[in-house]
């Protein structure tokens, strides 16, 4: 019998296991392979988990559920199906969403899959602008209208004149001109990323802006005004529904986790994969990890690996000095969020979509303001009403901060990190004062965000490498080193699953998802 072991039980390597395991036994003859799979924490989903505080939950990051992948779709309908009744808040607001038919009932079951309006915007100078900005008489009313003919020439004067995209900035300028830029992108990734867009590669906005142009907001304009038959796609951006799991992400994989073991499969948490050991053929043995401050090392077949690619790298002998050095250099971004508990916030809700208490309806918020350190804030309660103990008195929103292992931020106790974050929603204007807040909580996470400059120059020589190592797969956001959504992570394991049942040792199909810079959702699979 193989051996399959899996470092990381996010959403790559948890599908990954289920993957291996469903597939090795459907084969005929069906082939063993026992699947083990190491976590590092104590709960399933990575960055994708819920944290249940006080009977509020959390959302790392905020997760939309949507992809164009027919077969991501089936596999989340077959984890948690689609409802077949309201939720909770649709019901006291008479709202029908779209059911399915013999659905459950998320008033009477846990393992079900709601449907939720999209709704981003855009804090800045304490008003709201649409995400992606749009041309509407709201947006020019908020920017002014001397701004307004500053971004308008702006726009125009990169429309005639495009910079050669040597940089994120020059990604930009491009796309909406210097005015729009400086208002609504320069900030916000000087936070996300702790660098200016000018230190930082244009394949970030290629991944993670794909039809962010003003064209695709004139064309969403007026789909807007003149609703008639939809066409095939719609912008990743332009979405205005998303699955999301009734308890938050995190419930998704802990469904996965269960039929992981169902299946056979094992799920080891609190497992720290530290060290890869390879023979002289170039050939993974063996991998040591750590548990309860003790050191254990385990043979191997077949490692998939979903863990940073700098640490896997790091903990590897017999590799060579410049791709050694490459992993080293990879960058990263860290990440904090705070919880907050209040009877309320002091944002009007002035859209037509109405929610429970008439609190504003978006589900994450950009914050665009240069006086604070705040990069996003979620309000939990429009995830899903089940996130929130109390829907009806309180407002649970969660504070999101970027920033560096080892930082100022990071090094701040929760009781700091908590005066701090409360006296920038105060700054805000979100709340009056800090006796509003009932409650906080802190989570932090680790190697959050790949990013896409220093050595990531080479990241491609780093991937030769690895794939002269015949028994090891890299998947997921943090095993490629690349800004994965969920989807995309889960199609990495696809891949790498039938690489490894059909003894395809090319590993170029693994590596290519999510490199397609026209990346589209259906609306058709969004559910």
């Amino acid at each position: 019998m193989k051996r399959a072991l899996i470092i990381g039980g996010g959403p790559a390597g948890l599908t990954a296991a289920y993957e291996l395991l469903k597939g090795s036994k459907a084969k005929n003859p069906p082939e063993e392979i026992e699947v083990i799979v190491l976590e590092e924490s104590g709960l399933l989903g990575g960055i994708s988990k819920t944290v249940n505080y006080n009977g509020n939950r959390m959302d790392m990051g905020g997760h939309r559920f949507f992809s164009k992948d027919p077969k991501v779709n089936a596999w989340w309908k077959e984890m948690l199906p689609p409802q077949g009744a309201p939720a909770y808040d649709d019901i006291v607001l008479h709202r029908t969403p779209p059911l399915a038919a013999g659905g459950p009932d998320p008033e009477k079951c846990d393992r079900v899959m709601l449907t939720r309006n999209r709704v981003s915007r855009i804090y800045f100078d304490k008003k709201f602008f649409d995400y992606p900005i749009s041309l509407k008489w709201e947006t020019f009313k908020n920017m002014g209208f001397l701004t307004t003919m500053q971004a308008g020439f702006s726009y125009l004067a990169s429309v005639l004149h495009k910079r050669q995209e040597n940089s994120l900035e020059d990604f930009y300028i491009n796309r909406f001109g210097k005015k729009l830029y400086s208002m609504f992108f320069e900030k916000y990734t000087e936070n996300l990323w702790g660098r200016s867009p000018r230190e930082i590669a244009p394949d970030w906005g290629a991944q993670r802006a794909k039809g962010l142009s003003v064209m695709a907001i004139v064309v969403d304009m007026f789909r807007k005004i003149f609703p008639g038959k939809k066409n095939g796609h719609v912008e990743t951006s332009l979405i205005e529904e998303f699955s999301y799991p009734k308890l938050g992400p995190g419930e998704l994989w802990d469904v996965t986790g269960s039929e992981i073991e169902k299946l056979g499969g094992q799920i080891w948490r609190g497992c720290r994969v530290t060290k890869l050991h390879k023979d002289e053929n170039n050939h993974i043995t063996s991998l040591t990890y750590e548990k309860d401050g003790k050191e254990y090392t385990m043979e191997g077949d077949i490692f998939i690996s979903s863990m940073p690619v700098k640490d896997l790298v790091g903990g590897m002998n017999g590799v060579p000095e410049k791709e050694a050095a490459i992993a080293a250099g990879l960058p990263y971004r860290d990440y904090m969020t705070l919880g907050v508990l209040v009877p309320r916030l002091n944002l009007e809700n002035k859209t037509k979509i109405r929610t429970i208490s008439n609190i504003v309806p978006d589900d994450w918020i950009y914050v665009h303001d240069r006086t604070v350190q705040m990069g996003r804030f979620q309000i939990y309660n429009n995830w899903s009403p089940y996130m929130v103990k109390d829907l009806e008195h309180t407002v649970w929103v969660g504070l999101e901060y970027f920033c560096n292992e080892g930082d100022s931020l990071w090094q701040m106790s929760e009781k700091e990190f908590s005066d701090f974050a409360v006296k920038e929603m105060v700054q805000m204007g979100l709340i009056d004062s800090p006796s509003q807040v009932m409650d906080t909580h802190m989570e932090k996470v680790k190697k959050a965000y790949p990013a896409y400059f220093d050595t990531y120059k080479d990241i491609d020589e780093l991937r030769a490498y690895l794939d002269t190592i015949d028994n090891l797969y890299c998947v997921g956001r943090n095993g490629q080193h690349r800004y994965n959504n969920i989807d995309h992570s889960m199609v990495t394991s696809f891949e790498t699953v039938h690489n490894i049942l059909n003894g395809v040792r090319d590993r170029s199909n693994i590596w290519n998802v999510n490199t397609d810079k026209e990346y589209l959702e259906s609306t058709a699979n969004q559910n």
